[in-house]
């Protein structure tokens, strides 16, 4: 297993519909300081050992919360998901609104805030949508493009599969022209669990990995910085069952009503 697998999980969100180029590099001299002043089992393996290791708890998950964010894209993550295509939690977009998402099976729901409708919809159309669904979740399952390419953010598996590089690199790929070095900083506390960062730098990007020292060493945060564009994976809730409740018949509208909106506004400017 080469330090390149651990370097991909930097672009896996890529696969979950973000576009992360690296967050901010952590060498750990600026960390705090570890209560315990060690680095418990970590202590006798190599930065690459620990790197690997983490790796391995990662593609073996069953399901984990995913947190994105990157300087690049204003696009952020926060979704609970698992192997088997389920998800819940949220998308947002910035200034283009946030969307609350629930996905059982090949069944989609989303529900847009206000600035998601006034963003899609021109003047008072926008904000007679956003007051009418304010409390609705629009509904239809991944054959609808619009719910299809939403829900793709899902796709655990995806997600999992592009943090490991291919065994064999394509015929005629170059080969890297330094094996990069992953080197241990000091323990640390990432939201309230001790980690211990592994830090690697190649071609410009420094990436580090926030593995934890107690209990099976998850990989629990990445942040790299490339090319002065930074962003951070937050990885948490390993193995925690995603929530099996959906939205109420209720609460519910077609997706239909989305999309007969937009049609609408096309078509009133193209008259």
């Amino acid at each position: 297993m080469t330090s390149r697998r651990r370097a991909a999980t930097a672009t896996a969100a890529l696969t979950c519909g973000v576009a992360l180029i690296a967050g901010p590099a952590c060498t750990g001299a600026a960390a705090a300081e570890d209560p315990d002043g060690g680095e418990g089992d970590l202590a006798n393996k190599s930065a690459q050992q620990i790197s690997d290791d983490s790796l391995h708890q990662l593609v073996a998950a069953q399901s984990l919360r995913l947190r994105t964010q990157t300087s690049a894209d204003p696009t952020k993550l926060d979704l609970t998901l698992d192997r088997a295509g389920n998800c819940t939690g949220a998308i947002s977009k910035g200034s283009l609104g946030r969307v609350e998402l629930v996905k059982r099976g090949n069944q989609v729901w989303m529900k847009p805030d206000a600035a998601f409708w006034k963003s899609q919809l021109p003047g008072n159309e926008g904000r007679d949508a956003a007051e009418k669904y304010k409390d609705t979740f629009l509904h239809g399952t991944t054959k609808n493009a619009f719910l299809g390419n939403l829900s793709a953010a899902c796709d655990l598996r995806a997600f999992q599969k592009s943090a490991v590089p291919p065994e064999n690199p394509p015929s005629g790929a170059p080969s890297p022209s330094a094996t990069p070095t992953l080197t241990k900083g000091r323990p640390t506390t990432h939201e309230g669990t001790r980690v211990l960062p592994v830090v690697k730098k190649a071609q410009g990007a420094v990436q580090t990995l926030y593995v934890a020292i107690d209990g099976k060493h998850y990989p629990l945060k990445l942040t790299a910085e490339v090319d002065h564009q930074t962003g951070t994976i937050l990885l948490s809730n390993y193995d925690t069952p995603v929530s099996s409740k959906t939205p109420a018949p209720g609460d519910t509208a077609d997706i239909s009503v989305l999309e007969d909106r937009l049609q609408g506004t096309e078509g009133s400017q193209s008259a």
